[in-house]
């Protein structure tokens, strides 16, 4: 019996269906009632999504072997470090609307579910573009270098204006929407007429945040493999993790206040490695080595030598 390879689409419809079997089991079964996630069930739910992704890898190694075993885990690490940069964000989206904590998961996991759409095709049309016009690879790698110098320039302090999303401003003229939250619901009728809440909005930025952050993070990614079947799978894998690592760093994110040194750092090298990929390609296993050490010393250097927020505060 013929083996069945990775990029058939039987395989990809068996793993779609699989992931999407996860999200309904996630969001029907285990927080089908509306509740504040607390810490200890957060961690529980990422070691849940990061011990599955480890299985997905370990069967990729006996299944296609060492060396794209070694390119997904580390397109997953690229992946999942770079999603903690989406997190802040995240966390000040919810902090400017006010959103109540036992709502902050719903608006996630349908977050989350737009994220896989919306990275699928950026990953095929990334691919595509790779795969016909080879010459794209540099810019993309130029692109990345530009981001990671950038990121490491940035003040620490985001600052979030939402009245200048431009889909929501156009999504504002479409529908009228309320002032108020209005339990979990994103639409509600009042009077014969439909209304969106103030927490499709919260969606909506949500959405159009982590698009903005997806093209940054794919040109990553494809600096490791351009194998269309690696990209995504580490990418759905990273992604999946984000809501339940939301949680789980919500009231801690501070600390890892050298995190996004080490991740403009990670930018940074990606983008030398893909525009040096035609005349000296980097060996997968240094990339892995540089990009975990680069991560493990931004969050040591972060304990050890902690923001001081007391004194700060006290200025």
């Amino acid at each position: 019996m013929e083996i069945l390879r990775p990029n058939e689409p039987l395989f990809l419809v068996i793993f779609n269906v699989f992931v999407i079997i996860m999200l309904v089991v996630d969001l029907k079964v285990f927080h089908r009632h509306a509740h504040e996630i607390k810490i200890k069930e957060a961690l529980l739910w990422s070691a849940f999504w990061i011990m599955l992704a480890m299985l997905f890898n370990t069967l990729l190694y006996f299944w296609l072997g060492s060396e794209v075993a070694l390119q997904f885990f580390t397109g997953y690490l690229i992946e999942k470090s770079l999603s903690v940069d989406n997190l802040f964000v995240f966390l000040l989206i919810f902090s400017y609307f006010k959103v109540p904590a036992k709502y902050q998961h719903k608006v996630l996991f349908w977050g989350i579910l737009g994220a896989l759409i919306m990275r699928s095709i950026l990953i095929g049309v990334g691919a595509a573009l790779i795969a016909t016009f080879h010459w794209i690879i540099y810019l993309f790698g130029a692109f990345l270098i530009f981001t990671g110098i950038k990121m490491g320039l940035q003040k620490e302090t985001a600052e979030l204006r939402p009245e200048r999303n431009i889909i929501v401003r156009f999504f504002k003229k479409l529908m009228p929407v309320t002032a108020g939250y209005h339990g979990e619901k994103f639409f509600l009728k009042i009077g014969g007429k439909t209304y969106a809440t103030l927490l499709f909005v919260v969606l909506i930025i949500v959405e159009t945040t982590d698009l903005v952050f997806a093209v940054d993070s794919i040109p990553a990614i494809f600096a490791i493999t351009t194998d269309p079947f690696i990209v995504y799978t580490s990418n759905v894998f990273a992604i999946l993790g984000l809501r339940a690592l939301y949680f789980a760093l919500a009231g801690i994110m501070d600390l890892f206040h050298y995190l996004k040194i080490g991740l403009s750092i990670v930018l940074t090298f990606v983008g030398v490695k893909m525009v040096m990929a035609d005349i000296y390609p980097i060996p997968i296993v240094l990339a892995l080595s540089v990009v975990a050490g680069v991560l493990l010393i931004s969050v040591v250097a972060s304990i050890l030598w902690p923001k001081q927020l007391e004194k700060e505060k006290g200025k």
